[in-house]
């Protein structure tokens, strides 16, 4: 066959007569998307995103069928090429029904992935599970123990009957981890030569210090305490997270990673933010948030009133009064903090311990099994109250007056807001008072730094960057404050990205991409074998009143494998390797552009061996093509129109004729989607 030349992207090239565009683009490297198109196969053109501009023609050519001609100039990127391919994915998304990633992974705030660690877990493979946690959150076995889960709300599994214990599951994972020592005599990232350091090392400062430990660079952590772990060693009591817990933790990866720790520096007294950002290539300011919130009422500056984190913290540390013990407190606040406030005077002897909260049971921010926990344990709710005055007597606190509520219209945060009933108080006699109501960054140190009217400070919801070149933030002293744990450590890591980004000219993190999610009701789990959600074990409540030790028990191994297998393995599998996902995030789709009818189909096992997802298919046509190929004929069209989807309609007895063994199935190894996967890869 003769040669031709032709130009493709300002490129001369020779190529044999007769092959297509898009042969001789993938020969050069240059990448034209395709969804139908596979080498061992004839062109097909029926997913229209190959599409090319060809210099002189009115109209878009599909580089799949196109042949290339002698003198042709071609442009694989221009701006009329992205409209049209995005086009015709966003067409193709429209009725393409699936969840790339699960629920639960999508609602973690690290974006850690449950689904592939519960499985590892089901399959026995312990290690595995411990490692692909780690990806995300380097403290699995504290995070499994304190953690609200917001994974579990998300679960789909709670549409058969309860969610899957996936806190439980992490600190099962973790604990178990039988590789007390990390691989490795020695830490071996490549050393980048670039130096950063960390302020405050709680769960935001210390996972910044391991992400950017990993990447090679040279990281130094200041925390104005005396040890490392912030808020999960100070401000979490030690029967939910036991400081042995959190010592293992720390000591096991960061004394191995060799991170540099300075104690007892605070920023603002011993050190200021400009010395760090002179002497270090980037900061990461995750200070947390320290301060107690004043409750605004008369009488709380006395010396017997506690913020609830000052409180912890005085525990934590070992200072404790002698006047605790037979003493009656009220704590104010709603939230885990005000638990623990609540829990930690029962163990520390009080006679009686009151919960103040101005809503009703119901609007309680806290989790429901740790206020059930504290009933259990004799805490005494007062709901719909809220304190006005705090009563004094020589010096002393005598008790707190408070003003009874009823709820009224939602008030900003969607919450029925709580209205004074006049003429209703009520006079509770207490000895102590803790204010648990929030808690917020001390800006001493920071004033450099642009803060919002809350007093947090501002910092890009994407990469972290604050006002400060070179200055990042993260945790409970950004943007909306206080939050949980694992929401700091998801914001590490992407501060982490961002500096890695920042100091080596890469790429930092960018807006959420796009992922096809599934909507999902009970009517579609009826059929769903129910098997009730595993219990922790945990020591009774007239035991645990008298001591700190933990009360959780960890799972046993059958439970946790059992509890492992009630996972529905909701997110797609072939996720990684989906072309459809990777090019709807590279040409920015925006799928909802063609919303209308999406069918519902089930899954279906007529082919040997693989588990077809009729909703995940885009009639692509190449698992029907290879299966003529190969000389079966199974799969084909079936349908017109909408309508259309893939069957297996000819003889499946001829199905094995792939390799002529189970285990080889052409049509899900050349499936672009997910839509065919083989069952044994599933499991």
């Amino acid at each position: 066959m003769s040669e031709i030349k032709l130009t493709i992207n300002e490129i001369e090239v020779f190529a044999v007569e007769g092959k297509t565009i898009l042969g001789i683009a993938q020969e050069l490297g240059i990448e034209i998307p395709a969804l139908c198109h596979d080498e061992r196969l004839e062109a097909f053109g029926s997913c229209g995103i190959c599409t090319v501009e060809i210099e002189g023609s009115p109209r878009l050519f599909r580089a799949c069928s196109t042949p290339a001609a002698d003198g042709m100039v071609v442009f694989t990127d221009t701006a009329r090429v992205r409209r049209n391919r995005k086009a015709a994915l966003e067409l193709l998304l429209s009725d393409h029904a699936g969840d790339c990633r699960p629920p639960c992974m999508l609602a973690c705030p690290a974006e850690t992935d449950c689904q592939g660690y519960i499985k590892h877990i089901a399959s026995g493979d312990y290690n595995k599970a411990y490692e692909l946690i780690m990806e995300t959150n380097p403290f699995p076995a504290s995070i499994g123990r304190v953690c609200p889960h917001p994974c579990e709300d998300r679960c789909r599994r709670e549409l058969a009957e309860e969610p899957i214990a996936i806190a439980a599951l992490k600190q099962y994972a973790a604990d178990d981890f039988c590789g007390t020592d990390l691989p490795g005599t020695s830490f071996e990232a490549e050393s980048t030569g670039k130096v950063i350091s960390v302020i405050g090392g709680g769960p935001g400062g210390l996972s910044s210090a391991y992400f950017l430990r990993m990447k090679g660079h040279d990281v130094t952590v200041y925390d104005a305490m005396p040890k490392m772990g912030g808020m999960l060693r100070y401000g979490i009591p030690e029967y939910r997270l036991p400081e042995r817990v959190l010592e293992k933790e720390i000591d096991e990866k960061f004394k191995w990673m060799q991170v540099n720790f300075r104690n007892n520096v605070r920023v603002g007294d011993d050190i200021t933010l400009d010395e760090l950002r002179e002497k270090y290539d980037a900061v990461i300011v995750a200070a947390g948030a320290w301060t107690s919130t004043v409750m605004r009422c008369k009488g709380e500056d006395s010396n017997d009133v506690f913020g609830g984190i000052d409180f912890l913290r005085d525990i934590a540390e070992g200072r404790v009064r002698e006047g605790f013990t037979g003493s009656k407190f009220a704590v104010v606040g709603g939230g885990n903090t005000a638990m623990d406030a609540c829990r930690t005077a029962v163990r520390l002897g009080a006679e009686k311990v009151y919960n103040i909260y101005r809503r009703t049971r119901d609007e309680m921010p806290a989790e429901e099994i740790e206020i059930a926990e504290a009933e259990e344990e004799g805490v005494i709710f007062k709901f719909l109250t809220n304190p006005v005055e705090i009563i004094e007597e020589n010096g002393n606190v005598k008790a707190v007056r408070l003003q009874l509520t009823e709820l009224g219209e939602p008030d900003a945060s969607g919450r029925r807001a709580p209205v004074p009933i006049e003429g209703k108080e009520e006079i509770l006699e207490v000895d102590y008072v803790i204010s648990a109501i929030g808690q917020k960054l001390n800006p001493k140190g920071f004033e450099a730094l642009e803060l919002t009217k809350w007093g947090t400070i501002i910092a890009d919801p994407h990469t972290f960057c604050t006002n400060l070149q070179g200055v990042y933030a993260v945790g409970d002293a950004v943007n909306d404050g206080a939050g949980i744990a694992i929401t700091a450590i998801g914001h590490a890591k992407k501060a982490a990205e961002a500096v890695h980004g920042f100091l080596t000219g890469g790429e930092v993190p960018g807006a959420a991409q796009y992922l096809s999610k599934a909507e999902k009701t009970s009517a579609d789990f009826a059929d769903e074998p129910k098997k009730p959600r595993t219990k922790m074990p945990y020591r009774c409540a007239s035991e645990r009143r008298g001591d700190f030790s933990e009360i959780n028990l960890g799972l046993p191994e059958e439970a946790a494998r059992n509890e492992a297998l009630r996972c529905l393995e909701c997110g797609c599998p072939d996720y990684d390797n989906c072309k459809l996902i990777r090019y709807a995030n590279q040409y920015g789709v925006k799928s909802e552009k063609y919303n209308g009818t999406v069918h519902s189909r089930s899954i279906n096992n007529d082919i040997p061996d693989v588990a077809q997802n009729p909703d995940k298919c885009i009639l692509c046509g190449l698992c029907v093509r290879i299966c003529e190929e190969e000389g079966a004929g199974v799969l084909g069209f079936i349908g017109r129109g909408f309508d259309t989807e893939v069957q297996a309609a000819g003889d499946l007895s001829q199905c094995r004729i792939c390799g002529g063994t189970s285990s080889v199935r052409k049509c899900a190894e050349i499936c672009p989607t997910g839509a065919l996967m083989v069952i044994s890869n599933l499991k």
